[in-house]
């Protein structure tokens, strides 16, 4: 029998344009996390209390090793509310240094049979600089200094690919303040040009900008991570992967969503993604160093998907799309089960 939430997904919310019924979603992690009396019972119901020995991430510790892919929470709006509902961090994002609208609607599209999204956003968001007055007002309160929280950081569609180095910049510089690490974000396939950032050649001075950048804004070391496309060929992760180490990232984030899919432009998140994923999360975990970290994700729907991104090599775990088929309790029904081993 199909729990309650896959009842009104079936029969309800598929009937609801995907873009709107996430605006809708928002909406409500809004309020929760607003509302501490009942951000609080939620949490007690759904989410898992930090204990002792709890995972850590870059030194904070955390209620479970599944955070948020970035894509949700575009505008850092709802990390308080989402990390009621039992996710163990929050990665905002992705944030552009310019706002822009992202690309034309339709542009968010759900595949049920293979319990997929496909999406062409386009970095869709207000800008960093919207961004980091919300964090900065989160990260006065004491709740909201308690947060685990990453910002992805993207080009702006704007700007040209020769000077996506400063535009990368001005991102590291408003978000690293209130964060506790952040991402680079150049394999999305829904910014023109983006994924070509990914060469070493093009990618060396934007991350060793956005280390100069991070740790002078945040004042710390702020660890800073670099997001990979599944459909790189292997000499291309190896080459990332082996970048990340002789620069000194703390890790690396695989994977994001794919393009090798027959439904046109966009990507392809959920579990067509999960064995790829989970091959370049052990491709990269042989050469980067033992204190470097990686956040597997892609595809993971249960606990054995989970499991076998961390048997792969992976610290760390993030998902969406399951989020969106399994609905508020499955952050929570998931960190829980790691937890038990």
């Amino acid at each position: 029998m199909p729990s309650p939430y896959r009842f009104v997904f079936d029969n309800l919310l598929t009937k609801v344009d995907p873009e709107r019924a996430h605006h809708g979603a928002a909406t409500l992690f809004r309020i929760l996390g607003r509302t501490p009396v009942l951000r609080d019972a939620v949490r007690a119901t759904l989410g898992r209390a930090p204990v002792a020995g709890a995972p850590q991430l870059f030194g904070r510790p955390t209620t479970g090793l599944l955070g948020l892919a970035a894509g949700f929470d575009k505008d850092a709006t709802m990390a308080a509310g989402l990390d009621a509902a039992g996710f163990g961090f929050v990665e905002i994002g992705t944030v552009t240094a310019h706002p822009q609208p992202g690309n034309d609607k339709p542009r968010l599209f759900r595949i049920p049979e293979r319990k997929a999204l496909v999406n062409r956003m386009g970095f869709n968001n207000a800008g960093a600089a919207a961004a980091a007055t919300r964090l900065r007002k989160l990260r006065r309160t004491r709740h909201g200094r308690r947060l685990v929280l990453g910002a992805n950081i993207g080009k702006s569609k704007i700007t040209p690919a020769a000077d996506a180095v400063a535009d990368y910049r001005t991102s590291a510089r408003a978000l690293a303040p209130y964060v506790d690490y952040l991402v680079v974000n150049v394999s999305s396939p829904n910014t023109p040009g983006l994924r070509d950032l990914q060469q070493t050649e093009a990618l060396r001075p934007i991350l060793v900008a956005v280390l100069e950048t991070a740790r002078a804004a945040a004042a710390r070391e702020l660890p800073v991570l670099v997001k990979i496309a599944p459909d790189l060929a292997d000499a291309d992760v190896d080459a990332v992967a082996d970048l990340a180490r002789e620069i000194g990232l703390a890790g690396v984030v695989a994977v994001n969503t794919t393009i090798k899919h027959d439904l046109g432009a966009g990507g392809m998140s959920g579990p067509p993604v999960r064995e790829r994923g989970i091959e370049v999360v052990a491709r990269v975990r042989a050469r980067l160093a033992e204190d470097q970290v990686i956040i597997g994700v892609g595809g993971i729907s249960t606990p054995e998907d989970a499991r076998a991104y961390l048997a792969a090599g992976a610290n760390a775990l993030q998902a969406y799309t399951a989020f969106i088929y399994g609905g508020a309790t499955w952050p929570g029904a998931i960190n829980r089960a790691l937890g038990q081993g």
